[in-house]
Order: C-alpha cells, then structure tokens, then sequence
C-alpha cells in the first residue's frame, strides 16, 4: 500500500506537485488490465474516498461523510459554515475508462484548500469539497446517480435499476454502503441544498476544442440536455439476399440508414440557422443468432443520443423522429417500436458566475475563453435543483471515457487557478 506523505509549506510543494501526488496514487490503486476501472457503489470507489480522506486529515483538512456516503473536505474553521460554495466532481469511473473524468475536479478543490492552507488564505465565502459517488452510467444505467440522490431526484424507477455485472438493483448497492433508501425512495434531499450559495465543478473537456484552440482551460456557459434511448428496434421482414427483388423488400436496415440520413440532413440545417445540436447512433445490431451475409434482416436496433442546450431544440428533434419513422414506416413497410425514452434537461450556468469565472481567469493571465459542454455533469443536476451552478474545462486529449485521456498537469494547474482565483474573491 502506498503510504500516505503529508503534504505542508515546509515540503515546498505546490499545486502540482499535491495534483501528482493524488492523481497516480489513485490511478496506481485503480489500474484495470486496461485503463482505469472504479465502479460506482464498489469497495474500489469507496477505498478511492478512504485515501483522499487520509489525505486531508493528514494535511490539516476537515473530513466527513453525508447521507449519499460522499466524502466532504473543508478548512477546518469552515467546516460548520451555515451557507458556502461546494466545488465537486465525482471519483467514479466508466469500465477501463482514464483516470482524469470525475477525478480531476475533486482533486481541484483539494488542491485549492491545500493551497489556502498553506498560504494562509481566508476564501470570500467558506467552501466545501465534495468528491461523490456513482456518476457514470456504465454500472446500473441511469447518470448522476449520486447527485440525483443528494438533490432528491433519483426516480424508483433508477433506483430498480441492476448492476450490469451481478445483476443486483441499485438501491440494494446504496443500501450497503449505508445509505438512507428510506428518505432517498421519498425524493428527501440528502443534504441541505439552501445552504449551497453555488456549485463549481472542473472538469476535463471530453471533446477537441481546447486542443485545437491551444487554449488549457475555459468557462463553461452551459450542459447540453438530452434524450437518449438505448434500443429502438426497426422491424421489417427477413429474406434471401439473392431472391428477393428490391420492390419486395422491407429490409430494416436500409429504413434505419434512411432515418439516419435524414436526422443527419436536419442537424445540418439546424446547425446552419446557428442552433447547437448532437446526435449519435452510437450502437447498431442486428440478431448475432440470425444474421447472415446473404440474409435479409428481419430487425436492427439502435441507440439514439440527441443533445443540445435548447429545451426546444430538444423537443423539435423529438417531433421530427416521429414524422420521419411514420414516414419510413409507410415508404418502406416496416416498423419501429421505441424503448423507453432518458431524458436530461439543458442546465444553463449561472451568469453571474460565469462571470465571475471570466474575471478570475483574466486576474490569473489568462484570456477569458467560454463553450458549451457537450456531456452531461453533476452540475446540471444541481443546476436542476435550484443551485447556481458553473463549471470550469481544462483541456484534454484524446476525448473521454477511454485509457487514453491525457490531461497535462500545467494545464490542470491553469484551470485549478481560475477556481482558486475565484474562491478567493476581488482583493
């Protein structure tokens, strides 16, 4: 077991040596045979909270657990403040993910109370560090699982859902971590959400933006919301590739390319009127156990993924996907049969602070630069629930949810500035 080294003033350290330290002691304790695997509600994402708590005791910090079993972190005078900040992320990963997504913002705000810490810093208004749990949905299906639990959103029917691997709900996972389930099945906030003034979150851009504007960080204006589904199926009707005349068929997979092309010929004129908007297919199959090169399908499924920050962007795509189905459906004599629909509404940052971001990075020497956020964060969900919410983007390449993230630490140490920065208020 690596032992854990305090870190002080008189070590002369700074924020990237206390960002180095945390980041590959825990990348060491959570290396998969790929990548980096800390699975939602497991003994690896709560020995991950152990050490960061052994961390912050050791380093003169304040530590405790709330309802939701996430790990809280403060100075030590701030650590009963009736109203403050929460700066947060989550330290859970996807299944052979990298080791930055989630990770690295938690890490951000304990490298901000170090550094007050050593400097003798006094924050313009207390500030709590919250490292959750169970963001990612590659264990159970639903996301934010663990600030839908804080902020008394998570529905019965997430809460039901099963752990891909043991097949076990998600309930019964919280449950033996010691969560509540009684409050969180009655939609009871797990926390006081009043006394959140605002929620700050750092995060790795999971896209290529930053890498290609050579800038290391920017402020986030707004979380594109979504809907998604996992498996609509395209129904048409199997046959013998060699036999079966073109008039005769009702091949699904050609009615699912159709519909594709004419979801991708709408995004363009969407984009073109200056509307934000994504959509993926991420996932498409037909039967393993029946299909056949010479063999006409009898059904493919999809995923969809539709993303953008307008709610009615959103609802617009949603309409069309129905007009466009019942259209192929008569064109091309199949059938579509949709599964249920997972929705995320657009959370849009707070001005004031975004604002407040900008400022911070121009008193740190950097040009303010702002952008959307293509992928969903805790934020959104406390954004959801009432909290002012912004976040900060450091740059990464090689995008997300995969072994090769590849966050720079002067860049992370650029983006830690503007949070400090702006924790620390206008002197």
């Amino acid at each position: 077991m690596t032992a854990v080294r305090k870190l002080s003033a008189d070590d002369e350290v700074g924020d990237i040596d206390v960002a180095r330290y945390l980041l590959e002691t825990i990348a060491d304790r959570t290396r998969d045979v790929e990548g980096f695997s800390r699975p939602a509600f497991s003994d690896i994402e709560t020995q991950t909270l152990k050490f960061l708590e052994t961390f912050a005791r050791k380093n003169g910090l304040a530590v405790w657990y709330d309802d939701g079993m996430n790990a809280n972190f403060s100075l030590p005078e701030d650590k009963d403040a009736k109203s403050f900040v929460v700066v947060g992320s989550h330290v859970d990963s996807v299944p052979f993910g990298g080791n930055f997504d989630g990770l690295a913002g938690v890490v951000a705000g304990l490298v901000c109370l170090v550094r007050a810490k050593r400097e003798k810093q006094t924050f313009e208004r207390p500030v709590h560090v919250l490292a959750m749990r169970g963001e990612e949905s590659a264990w159970f299906g639903p996301c934010y699982i663990g600030s839908k639990a804080l902020t008394g959103t998570l529905g019965a029917k997430e809460i039901k859902a099963k752990h891909k691997a043991d097949g076990r709900s998600l309930g019964e996972h919280m449950a033996d971590i010691g969560i509540p389930m009684p409050k969180v099945k009655r939609g009871t906030p797990l926390i006081d959400l009043k006394a959140i003034e605002a929620y700050l979150e750092l995060h790795i851009e999971q896209g290529p933006l930053l890498v290609g504007k050579k800038i290391p960080a920017a402020v986030v204006t707004g979380i594109r919301g979504n809907f998604r589904h996992r498996a609509i199926r395209c129904i048409g009707e199997a046959g013998h590739s060699g036999a079966v005349p073109k008039a005769y068929r009702r091949d699904p997979v050609l009615a699912l390319a159709d519909l594709l092309v004419r979801l991708d010929d709408s995004w363009t004129t969407i984009l073109n009127k200056g509307d934000d908007l994504v959509l993926t297919s991420g996932v498409v199959m037909t039967d393993p156990d029946k299909h056949a090169m010479s063999r006409i399908p009898d059904s493919v499924s999809f995923s969809l993924d539709v993303r953008s920050q307008s709610k009615k962007t959103l609802d617009d795509m949603r309409k069309l996907l129905k007009t466009e189905m019942k259209q192929i459906e008569k064109e091309r004599k199949v059938r579509f049969e949709m599964d249920e629909e997972m929705t995320v509404e657009p959370a849009i940052c707070d001005p004031k602070l975004v604002d407040g971001l900008k400022d911070a990075m121009k008193r740190v020497g950097q040009e303010p630069f702002i952008m959307p956020s293509g992928g969903g964060h805790d934020a959104a969900v406390f954004a959801e629930a009432g909290v002012p919410s912004a976040m900060v983007f450091v740059r990464n390449r090689n995008g997300s949810h995969n072994p090769d993230e590849a966050m720079e630490l002067t860049d992370f140490v650029a983006a830690t500035d503007i949070v400090y920065e702006f924790l620390k208020g206008k002197s």
